[in-house]
């Protein structure tokens, strides 16, 4: 079995959204505009791909983009430099095979030389107690809770501190910015998003 990790690409779009539609009530359906919304402005959009099949993706956005979700919103209001995971979808035929912990591994890699928290949230309405159980055993501590809109389900704010990020600010991002290696590099996104500048702290707002 070959398995790669890699950025999106604009053919792999519909096959995307084929398959976060189809993975039922604790993944929120996307359009196709929307869809095309994270592929032009998302830092982070990779897919799994298994023997050329697509196995699953992951989705993340820094602080400071205008994505209107009220969970981005939440930890936008409360914390000023973050990666937040929108959503992580993996196909039916490949799940209970740690293709989730891979990509948790692969975007915690991304975040930690960039920002000081890692933060997600997960449904407690309709609660998934293996979902809980993953993100506990990976280092996510909840810090709030939400209702998403009038009469959407309550969620569990999560966040998860990333110990590395102070070394990496002090040696290299307050002193001309990560390497320029390729395992570094920022994914090649259709959109220049010229988004408010991002701060360098990681305290939490009062």
């Amino acid at each position: 079995m070959a398995l790669a990790i890699r950025d999106v690409r604009e053919h792999d779009l519909d096959a995307v959204l084929a398959l976060n539609n189809a993975a039922g009530r604790t993944i929120l359906a996307l359009d196709a505009a929307q869809l095309r919304y994270f592929y032009e402005h998302a830092d982070y959009f990779r897919v799994a791909e298994i023997d050329g099949h697509l196995a699953g993706f992951l989705i993340a956005m820094r602080e400071g983009s205008n994505y209107e979700s009220p969970n981005y919103c939440w930890f936008s209001a409360h914390y000023p430099q973050f990666v937040y995971i929108d959503r992580i979808v993996i196909a039916n035929a490949y799940r209970r095979h740690g293709l989730g912990r891979i990509f948790y591994c692969d975007v915690n890699s991304y975040a930690e030389v960039r920002v000081p928290l890692l933060t997600c949230e997960v449904f407690l309405e309709p609660r998934d107690d293996v979902v809980v159980l993953f993100h506990g055993t990976y280092g996510f501590q909840e810090v709030g809770q939400q209702r998403m809109g009038e009469s959407g389900p309550q969620v569990s704010l999560l966040a998860k501190d990333l110990p590395s990020y102070a070394y990496v600010r002090e040696t290299y991002l307050d002193r001309g910015g990560l390497p320029d290696v390729p395992w570094l590099a920022e994914r090649p996104r259709p959109f220049n998003d010229d988004s408010p500048q991002r701060r360098l702290a990681g305290e939490r707002h009062s």
